[in-house]
Order: C-alpha cells, then structure tokens, then sequence
C-alpha cells in the first residue's frame, strides 16, 4: 500500500486537504471508498481512529479509499458549516476517486462525517455507508429515499442513537440494512477490526 497525500479543490474553490492510499497489490482492486471523519468541533480529523481503521483497513482488503479534513480542520480552508457546505468536501473527494474508478465509488463516515455523506446524493456514489450516525429528530435525510444500498452500523450501546432509535428513524428508508456492533458505544473502542470486517462484507455484498 502507499499513501499519498493530495490537495482537493471544492466547487466553491476551497483547498482540502486529504489522504490516498491504494489497494494492497496482492490483490484485485475491488472499488473505491471515500471517507469522513466525526465532527471537527469535537475534535475530529481524518486522522480518528475509527476513520483510520476504514481507511487502512478496506486498502488491505482491496479498496482505494480517500480521507480528508472538512473545511476548517488542520490545513483545509474554510470554516465549520454545520454539516452543510461540508457536503461540498465530500463531493470533491468523490470528483477525485472518481476518476481512478469510472464504475463510481462508496461514500462512507463515522458520526458526524456519516451524515454529512448521506446527504451528498452525486450520481457517481453507489452507495452509503454511516457508521454511528447521529440520527435524530425529523430532519431528513436525502440518502433515505435515494434506493441505492446503505448500511448503517449502530453501536450497541451509543450515546447518541442506539440500535433501537437507529431501526425507528430508519424504518422507511429504501434499500438499506441495519447492523448492530455489540458491545461497544459511539467510540467503537475495541471493535474496529470488526467494523471494518462488516463494511467490507456489504462492500462486496
């Protein structure tokens, strides 16, 4: 694997900065998977744990995957949006990975960085991945109509939505599955090999 570190540029023409690391050689290239990271007002890079984990992990099974900072975060230009104009990162890194995979890419996040990709509905995604998504309230979600496939992994016992709310403001959603990660909360402590095993096997479902 290599891991090359690239600047995007956002359609409202900020730099971003991001990560690229490439399949493991001894295999099949078998797509490729954008990734974001929690919330930058809490700490969140794409340097996090559970964003690292996916991100060396899916190369190791065979991925190309792409991480970055949202706007605002560590040398990417900008500022914090709320989750909005931070939409705009994502697509610019789905532009970039596009253009090594012409068949489309997966757009995948951990908590706040999962609903930040499930509302970017670009033709080029094939799907969704939200691990630990903060779902909440009656906001709408545009990946919930859209029916290509999403997973959402819930952790058994998160803080912020637990498997139980996750299966209630998910209910009408099209084409997804829901996955419970047992014993663990919202920080996946100890279960990132097995996220990373459970993205894979939808990946290639």
């Amino acid at each position: 694997m290599s891991i090359e570190t690239v600047t995007l540029t956002t359609i409202d023409g900020l730099s971003i900065e991001a990560d690229i690391i490439t399949a493991s050689l001894d295999r099949p290239v078998r797509g490729g998977v954008v990734i974001a990271h929690p919330h930058p007002l809490y700490g969140g890079d794409r340097f996090n744990p559970v964003v690292d984990a996916l991100f060396r992990g899916l190369a190791d099974r065979g991925f190309d995957a792409i991480r970055f900072d949202f706007r605002g975060v560590g040398r990417s230009e900008g500022e914090h949006d709320g989750g909005e104009s931070e939409r705009l990162d994502v697509a610019a890194a789905i532009d970039f990975l596009a253009n090594l995979h012409s068949e489309g890419v997966w757009a995948a996040g951990y908590s706040f960085g999962s609903m930040v990709a499930l509302d970017v509905i670009e033709p080029r995604v094939l799907g969704w991945v939200a691990v630990a998504p903060p779902l909440s309230g009656p906001r709408a979600v545009l990946a919930a109509r859209d029916p290509r496939p999403k997973l959402i992994l819930s952790p058994q016992h998160d803080q912020f939505c637990d498997p139980n709310r996750a299966a209630d403001m998910t209910a009408d959603w099209i084409n997804h599955q829901l996955g419970i990660v047992e014993g663990t909360d919202h920080f996946l402590n100890g279960r990132l090999t097995t996220i990373v095993e459970q993205v894979d096997e939808f990946l290639v479902g």
